[in-house]
Formats: C-alpha cells, structure tokens, sequence
C-alpha cells in the first residue's frame, strides 16, 4: 500500500522562521510521530518529489527535521535522492573540497568571518538553482546559514531606494573578480569590486 505525503511529512514550526504574506519561510518537515510506516527520507522524497517541488516553489526553502540523517554519505543520499542533474563546482570563488558524491565543504573560511548574503555562483554562466545544506557536527556556536528570499530584499529594495534599483536594471552591474593564484582559506571570499555598467 502507497504511503501519503501526510504519513510521511507533517509541517512544523520553528522559532526561527519567517512569515511572507502569509507563508512561511522556511517550510520545515518533521516525519509524523504517529506513524507506524515511516518511510526512510530517501524513500519519501521519491515517493513524494512533486509534493516537496510544489512546496518548495511555494515557500522558497524546505528544512528537515528529525530525518535520521547523520552522515556526510546519508546527506548525499538525500541529495541524490531529489533526481536533480548534478552541476560541478567550477568558477566558484570559495576553496571547497569533495567529502562524498555531490557533497562538498560549504565554505573553509575561519570561523569567525562573516559571509554576507549572495546568490550562489552567480558569476559564473551556469549556476545551480537548488542548494542543499546539512550539518555533521554542529558547533558549540555560530555556524548557522542564513538564508534569504531574493524577490523579498528586491521588492524592499524598490521600494526603500528606487532610484538606486530603477539604475540596477536599467544599467546593470559588473563585477571584477581579483583572484590569488593559489586558494586561501583564510579568506571569505574573493574580492568582488561592483561597478555599474553605463550603457552609451
């Protein structure tokens, strides 16, 4: 017999999440604790992929909560578990490095920078337009990644400075990327120097 979405999912709330006329950011799945035929995560986003789509489509993100999920390997099973075509991290500007399958260190910068909000790889022609993250080990502090809906800061951005994005779109931007020859940890990131682009 078929397992429902609902007997494998049920949406729960955190803390932490946000309200955006009227959906919540992120939608956060938790499997049903009444359930006697709890399906393995894998198995249910399987079973369940145009259910978890939609809802990702609806929220923006998906956080799972109380999934055995604990190693690097079981995350790349989720991972490989959505079905999505693997796109391969070349032209990012962060040093990274393959721990199993699809998954890769987020970032080896010192703990104690800050990453400011950014569109993953926007630089570079083919960007990925679904990231996954997962914890192993969660630190005694910080670590969190903050996440942000783009079409959210954009509408508060036209509306807070108008001019300023009405320039944006009319104009653009171009970034110049000062890269070392070697890759440093000890940095955040690249250097991006934004420059606006006036067309004659």
């Amino acid at each position: 017999m078929a397992v429902t979405a609902a007997e494998s999912f049920v949406e729960i709330k955190v803390p932490q999440q946000k309200l955006f006329d009227g959906v919540s950011f992120p939608a956060v799945l938790s499997p049903p604790s009444s359930s006697a035929t709890v399906l393995p995560l894998t198995r249910s986003i399987k079973a369940h992929k145009p259910y978890l789509e939609s809802l990702l489509l609806k929220s923006g993100a998906l956080l799972f909560r109380g999934f055995t999920v604990n190693t690097a390997s079981d995350f790349n099973d989720v991972v490989e578990a959505f079905g999505y075509d693997e796109l391969p991290y070349v032209g990012g500007a962060a040093p990274r490095t393959n721990v199993v399958g699809r998954v890769f260190t987020a970032n080896e910068s010192p703990p104690d920078q800050k990453i400011p909000f950014h569109h993953e790889m926007a630089q570079v022609p083919e960007f990925p337009s679904k990231l996954f993250f997962f914890c192993e080990v969660e630190p005694a502090s910080g670590g969190e990644t903050p996440i942000v809906l783009s079409h959210v800061v954009y509408e508060k951005m036209k509306k807070r400075y108008p001019e300023f994005v009405e320039r944006l779109e009319e104009h653009g931007l171009l970034y110049i990327r000062v890269l070392g020859e070697d890759d440093n940890p000890s940095s955040k990131y690249a250097i991006d120097l934004p420059y606006f682009v006036e067309h004659a």
